[in-house]
């Protein structure tokens, strides 16, 4: 009589794979909801204000170097009841838009040329790489000589700060677009602009708007250029006026509008990217 055979024991699949791919993915979306996003960018501010007022509060910084929180909003009250504050923002914003936009338009269709012509690569790149490497105060000079101490010396030193970026970033995704993309458009009967406006530029819009995102960050950095060395209105005109009667509150002040300013407009260029991208991509 033969001995029974017994039958292998079965065990079920592992759960802790799946569990852990749930708790992964949970905390991936507990970091993309809005509130959160929101606390856990505004808690490294927080935290620098704190060290600031307690740094200020026990004397550990002599208030002639570092003067607190409450001297600076005390220096923006005195700004704002003149009327002085509204006129610097909204001077200095007008002119990083006017040359943003400039040189963001011009950014884009010399990338175009550069990114879609090897002709116009060849012919191009040397000599915009050799003018991306100068330093942004080099232009000052000149753009005083030739253009005065106007507004259009500040806004032609912004829009080529802007332009560089977009040219970079733009013409690079051109030229590693699918080609296979561009031969379907071809074979509807798409040529030139109508090409680049149908296919080519949708393809790139995900580089499109990082070169302008850097293209922004660089118009803000240019308009402080601009307005240090030549202007007598604008957040540039303010750090300099503070620098020379010693009042380190506006400094602070200037330093930390300029800041502000530079992150709402890129939450604004950042609400046009979801824009775009639910659009094209």
């Amino acid at each position: 009589m033969s001995a029974p055979t017994l039958a292998p024991a079965t065990t079920d699949p592992d759960p802790a794979p799946e569990a852990g791919a749930h708790r992964t993915g949970t905390r991936t979306a507990l970091w993309e909801r809005g509130p959160v996003r929101l606390a856990a960018g505004a808690l490294a501010p927080l935290l620098i204000l704190g060290a600031w007022q307690l740094v200020t509060a026990t004397g550990l910084v002599p208030a002639y170097r570092l003067p607190g929180p409450a001297a600076v909003l005390g220096a923006a009250a005195d700004l704002a009841a003149t009327g002085e504050l509204w006129l610097h923002i909204a001077i200095s914003v007008q002119r990083v838009l006017i040359g943003f936009a400039i040189g963001a338009l011009a950014g884009l269709a010399a990338a175009a040329v550069v990114g879609l012509s090897r002709a116009g690569d060849a012919l191009l790149s040397p000599t915009l790489a050799a003018l991306r490497a100068v330093p942004s105060l080099a232009w000052v000079p000149l753009l005083i000589l030739w253009l005065q101490i106007g507004e259009e010396s500040k806004i032609t030193l912004i829009a080529i700060g802007a332009f560089f970026p977009v040219l970079t970033t733009v013409s690079s995704a051109l030229r590693h677009i699918d080609p296979h993309l561009v031969e379907a458009g071809r074979c509807f009967g798409l040529r030139g602009w109508s090409l680049l406006r149908t296919v080519q530029l949708p393809a790139a819009v995900p580089s499109v708007i990082s070169g302008l995102r850097l293209a922004l960050a660089q118009a803000w950095l240019f308009l402080v250029a601009a307005e240090l060395i030549a202007s007598s209105m604008g957040l540039g005109f303010v750090l300099n006026d503070s620098q020379q009667t010693g009042r380190v509150d506006r400094i602070l002040l200037a330093i930390v509008l300029l800041a502000l300013l530079g992150s709402l407009t890129n939450a604004v260029l950042g609400l046009v990217e979801k824009k775009l991208l639910r659009r094209w991509a």
